[in-house]
């Protein structure tokens, strides 16, 4: 069967023709954690090499005795074979793949397989820092730093579909921090001005709302300047209520600077979003609920996702590919 192959650790997948078959035809996200594991960076490993790559994907159920021609099926297993899931298991960059029923979640019939594809990961970075580690209550206020990668435009559309009254963000790709106005943002700041000006637009933001909860994708000097807008406010006495503020990714450096007078001084409390913060509970109901909500959203028209899609015959020359700002990239096994 055909899939993406990887060989040897550090090395790019290559594309196979004739790959031992494992066990029908999906779409599948290339995420950072795929590449990662393909590294040998990650505590993630394969068995052993040559393995198939891809941790999750879409494809068309077919029950395990079925391909072993054994046609003893319950009604259960009739119902469940053919429907096209999102399914979480290994070597899911080919043709076929085993997975556990209790690892897929079905696809609504009008939602494609490309945004079907594209979403799970940004769900997943989005709902549960909004939710699970955010907390999030409707008609809160929401700031979303760095907003404008593919994780921080469904944070956006999430936010608001959950109920947030307001959606604050930042970023420094001018055309994407518009394009978040028409996925719901009320109002971007950009992050190309000097720390002056950046301070001084923040600080007018929250006298005007106050905000509940941040959001946060890029760390560093960004979050820096977030925390002393904050911290000269509460100086004027114009900030009262409490500030969670999530951190997700550190797009702009894995460390900041942030005094210890600032955290006595500030109604405000740091966490952080990933799996091993999770709780139990919200990472049982990325799969029972945050999942399966956000793929009926994206079938109604209410949640977007730019993609990027190529075949998996190109597997080797787009695994490292530099993608367009705000798109994931898709690959597509026929």
């Amino acid at each position: 069967m055909k899939a993406a192959v990887l060989h040897q650790y550090g090395q790019v997948p290559k594309f196979e023709s004739s790959f031992e078959k494992p066990s029908l035809p999906s779409h599948n996200a290339v995420k950072n954690l795929d590449k990662a594991i393909a590294l040998g960076k990650h505590t993630i490993k394969y068995p052993s090499l040559p393995a198939i790559v891809g941790m999750d994907g879409i494809g068309t159920i077919v029950l395990q005795n079925n391909l072993e021609n054994n046609e003893n099926h319950n009604t259960n297993e009739l119902n469940f074979e053919n429907q096209r899931v999102y399914a979480i298991g290994s070597g899911m960059l080919g043709q076929f793949a085993f997975v556990e029923k209790n690892k897929t979640i079905p696809i609504p019939d009008n939602l494609d397989d490309i945004s079907a594809a594209a979403l799970p990961n940004a769900v997943m970075g989005s709902a549960l820092a909004l939710m699970d580690r955010g907390n999030l209550k409707k008609g809160q206020i929401v700031l979303i730093n760095g907003a404008t990668g593919v994780t921080g435009k469904v944070a956006v559309q999430l936010a608001k579909l959950y109920g947030a009254s307001k959606v604050i963000v930042t970023g420094r790709n001018k055309e994407q921090l518009d394009l978040l106005l028409e996925l719901g943002a009320d109002k971007i700041i950009s992050l190309l001005g000097t720390d002056e000006e950046i301070i001084n637009e923040l600080e007018q933001v929250y006298k005007e709302t106050p905000i509940d909860l941040i959001i946060d994708y890029l760390w560093g000097h960004p979050i820096e300047l977030i925390i002393q807008s904050l911290k000269s406010l509460v100086n004027h006495n114009t900030i009262i209520n409490p500030i969670r503020i999530v951190t997700v990714g550190s797009m702009a450096g894995d460390t900041t600077n942030i005094p210890s007078l600032v955290l006595r001084s500030l109604p405000l409390e740091i966490v952080g979003s990933g799996f091993g913060s999770f709780s139990r509970e919200g990472f049982r109901d990325l799969f029972v609920k945050y999942l399966p909500e956000a793929f009926e959203y994206a079938a109604q028209g209410k949640l977007k996702i730019d993609t990027e899609v190529h075949n998996l015959e190109d597997i080797e020359n787009v695994w490292n590919k530099k993608v367009d700002a705000g798109k994931r990239l898709v690959i597509k096994v026929d």
